[in-house]
């Protein structure tokens, strides 16, 4: 049996024996949008629990636009245009308009990937920037939340009239869904305000996992975050397989993001009736797969349709290597799980460790195994050891011993698709 993978920017083939009960799991989600202009000037201009994006900017000198990083593949060259039209319409000029992109710890875009988020035409217009969370002095302090919170965000973004965001929803392996009050924090956040909200008061919370909503205390920390930087519209979407627009929400940050969340659940999420004994999954590809930081999110997402004590390999190509030096770090040391979660349990938080956290926590569970071939098993640390050179390797390794029926779930798409387990069964 053969299933093309997505990996890199063109995909992967794997190919698996006789013998399992395979069972391909597929992103699903709302039918693409026919008319998409159409439809966002709809949303812009009858948006969700506020007022139209001209009439909030009527009487505004300046404006200042949040997008994500070139690890997302939000589709900010066809949501802007119409955004900035509106801007513009309102009374506010091209050089009142601030574009940042929300790196929160990645590294800043290159040129060329300025253009790819935002398009070459408005890469040219418009002032577009890189938010580095690591320069406190480029940050305006904005007290601090209920729960103890430091907020410091980009003073670019506060100095503006009106703040906006345009992203897009998926699930998150931290924050429920992704969309919304992320593009502020910690997408313009220091990493002041970052180390804390990525601690492990929040990583180990049951409830900050991927689909999760409702009782999420990260997704409350950062929906107050926002409302302290006075967050005044998004402009959100939901995407197809394809990466095309299939719904779009804009207006009240809090009511419009709702909207799209409800909308991906009823849409997107896929049932198992048991959980499977092993899952090959990916990392859904480029851009998401460009490092092995980006890959543990593969890894959390497939471990709600995999049995306890189950097996999990992931394939990623993770052409630019590990990710930040801080997590590359981290990561080449690991010895084991255990001794790292409690090392880090009341120690200062350190950049990107939340990450190998979460990692940590799912490899407490489960075993996992990695072809990643853009890094090397030293960089893995003790992960080293369940990496493989081939495909194939990893392929057979992950199947190895598992009894004749074993249920065994194929993710093509990876954290890209919205799945659960109904229950958890024994093998066999």
């Amino acid at each position: 049996m053969k299933t093309h993978f997505s990996f890199g920017k063109d995909g992967i083939d794997v190919s698996v024996p006789d013998g399992f009960d395979y069972q391909v799991l597929r992103s699903h989600t709302g039918q693409a949008i026919g008319d998409v202009s159409a439809e966002l000037e709809k949303a812009l201009d009858h948006p969700i629990g506020c007022e139209p994006i001209a009439k909030l900017a009527a009487g505004k000198k300046t404006a200042a636009i949040s997008v994500c990083d070139i690890t997302r593949p939000a589709p900010n060259s066809a949501t802007l245009p119409p955004l900035l039209r509106r801007l513009h319409a309102a009374g506010i000029p091209a050089d009142g308009i601030t574009i940042l992109i929300a790196t929160g710890l990645h590294r800043g875009a290159t040129e060329d990937e300025i253009k790819t988020i935002v398009g070459p035409e408005i890469a040219t217009t418009y002032r577009v920037v890189n938010h580095d969370a690591r320069a406190l002095a480029e940050h305006r302090s904005l007290g601090v939340t209920g729960r103890g919170t430091p907020v410091y965000i980009d003073e670019r973004f506060m100095a503006a009239d009106l703040h906006i965001t345009l992203g897009f929803i998926e699930q998150h392996l931290m924050l429920g869904f992704s969309g919304g009050r992320k593009l502020i924090a910690p997408g313009l956040a220091a990493q002041e305000t970052i180390k804390v909200i990525h601690s492990p008061r929040f990583m180990r919370e049951p409830l900050t996992t991927e689909g999760s909503i409702t009782g999420n205390p990260l997704h409350a920390e950062l929906l107050e975050a926002a409302r302290m930087a006075r967050h005044d519209f998004i402009l959100d979407v939901t995407l197809t397989l394809e990466r095309k627009i299939s719904g779009v929400f804009a207006g009240d940050p809090v009511k419009a993001h709702a909207a799209g969340v409800a909308f991906l659940e009823n849409t997107s999420l896929e049932r198992l009736e048991v959980a499977a004994d092993a899952v090959i999954t990916s990392a859904a590809g480029y851009p998401l797969d460009l490092t092995f930081y980006q890959t543990v999110k593969g890894i959390t997402a497939a471990q709600h349709i995999v049995k306890p004590g189950g097996r999990i390999l992931v394939i990623a190509q993770c052409a630019e290597g590990v990710g930040s030096r801080e997590f590359a770090r981290s990561l080449a040391g690991l010895r084991d799980f255990a001794s790292f979660l409690e090392e880090i349990r009341e120690s200062a938080v350190e950049v990107d460790q939340w990450q190998l956290e979460k990692l940590a926590l799912v490899g407490e569970k489960f075993d996992l195994f990695f072809f990643t071939p853009g890094v090397t098993r030293s960089q893995l640390g003790f992960l080293g050891s369940w990496a493989f050179s081939t495909l194939e390797e990893a392929v057979a390794s992950v199947l190895d011993g598992l009894p004749v029926g074993a249920r065994v779930a194929l993710v093509p798409e990876g954290p890209y698709t919205f799945a659960r387990a109904e229950q958890p069964v024994a093998a066999g």
